[in-house]
């Protein structure tokens, strides 16, 4: 398995990605934003981190990077693309996902220990997770609130296309309590928690994130 992880300037969550796809047995290939070219990988993700400084718009510029001409047009064909914090936010902004990413509603940046639900384990990326599972990841952003129109909204539970929920206390006034979603067919996923950064319980609060990683390792294994 094959796993290309992008660099952008501002980004920082990318070497904890790489990490999370070798714990998954997997290669990490790193991509660069301003090449054309994904290196032949299985699937890409783009990671967390202050793309362009978070100029403009959270994932405005990104969107534009020459890889992510490529990013989009391998979703569009079905390669698994998962999207973590601002790398959620670049998948809205280049349509890969609907709705959008606006400041928490507290106004204030949030870093802590999240739990989450698991509202759909048919997706390349939830697959080794029981339905209905309850995991512990890190958040941490400031620009974390999923908003989307009401016919969005009720599209995307009608379709079951709600794929991670906050538990407990909502952290930045995400509608419907929304921690990540997924397109139609199921290939892309973003969320605003970091799996990448709970992979292992002597660095992270559990380990509940690496299920993400071995997910897409079964869904490339078996396509």
């Amino acid at each position: 398995m094959r796993v290309g992880v992008i660099t952008f300037p501002g980004t920082l969550d990318d070497v904890d990605a790489q990490r999370a796809v070798r714990y998954a047995d997997g290669e990490a290939v790193p991509l660069w934003h301003g090449d054309h070219d994904l290196k032949g990988v299985d699937a890409v993700i783009v990671p967390g981190g202050f793309s362009y400084g978070d100029y403009l718009r959270c994932g405005a510029i990104a969107r534009f990077a020459p890889v992510m001409q490529e990013v989009i047009e391998a979703a569009n064909k079905g390669m698994p693309v998962l999207g973590i914090c601002n790398g959620f936010q670049i998948l809205a902004e280049a349509h890969l996902l609907p709705g959008a990413l606006v400041r928490n509603h507290k106004l204030h940046f949030v870093c802590r220990d999240q739990w989450l639900k698991v509202e759909n384990n048919t997706t390349a990326w939830t697959g080794r997770y029981d339905l209905g599972a309850e995991i512990l990841v890190p958040l941490k952003s400031g620009e974390g609130g999923y908003q989307a129109d009401e016919d969005t909204l009720k599209e995307l539970e009608d379709d079951n296309r709600v794929v991670f929920r906050y538990v407990g206390d909502n952290p930045n006034g995400s509608r419907n309590n929304i921690a990540g979603i997924s397109n139609a067919r199921g290939n892309v996923v973003g969320l605003m928690p970091h799996p990448e950064h709970a992979i292992d319980a002597l660095t992270g609060p559990t380990d509940d994130g690496l299920g993400v990683f071995l997910s897409l390792l079964d869904t490339v294994v078996n396509a």
